[in-house]
């Protein structure tokens, strides 16, 4: 892998990065959760940014200004629809596409957090697994990101991530031991 993914406890829309993942719908509306707290913190810019552009697929992804936050940008990742769980399916999309932005900007850093996890009704457990996937994929390329940060509410998600990723890491290294 080109790039580097950490995983780390505390509030996403005050990491300091080049851009930052919402967890969105695809309407854009910038709601509770992570929404919320970007556009408590980023201002209401956010959100007139967010009308301009949605409504967007589910599955797809859309970067705006990042407004008063830590980051140039805010890549929307539309996980699911207003009021609909999300699928594995499309938060994978979502997740790809996001990252592909973020090349497209020449981003190094993008914080990202549990996207389909909470509210979109996907398990912790079963959203790092597709998170860590996607971005793992993301990083075997040609990129920019030198670093994917997953940036979790909680110790329980925080724990459940870094299980995820410790398993992952050490089935590798078994196949590279039977190889």
């Amino acid at each position: 892998m080109s790039g580097r993914i950490t995983i780390r406890e505390g509030d996403i829309s005050a990491q300091e990065a080049d851009a930052i993942v919402n967890a969105a719908n695809s309407a854009l509306q910038l709601g509770s959760g992570v929404a919320g707290a970007i556009r408590e913190r980023g201002g209401p810019e956010i959100q007139a940014a967010c009308d301009a552009h949605g409504p967007i697929a589910v599955g797809e992804a859309v970067a705006t200004g990042a407004g008063a936050l830590s980051a140039r940008y805010v890549i929307h990742a539309a996980g699911m629809a207003p009021g609909e769980p999300a699928s594995e399916e499309s938060v994978r999309a979502a997740m790809r596409r996001s990252l592909e932005i973020a090349r497209e900007l020449g981003c190094r850093t993008v914080a990202v957090p549990a996207i389909g996890a909470g509210v979109g009704g996907l398990s912790t457990q079963r959203s790092a697994e597709l998170l860590l996937a996607e971005a793992r994929a993301h990083l075997t390329g040609a990129s920019s990101i030198e670093e994917i940060r997953f940036v979790l509410s909680g110790e329980q998600a925080l724990r459940l991530f870094e299980a995820v990723y410790d398993s992952i890491r050490i089935a590798e290294q078994a196949q590279r031991w039977t190889s």
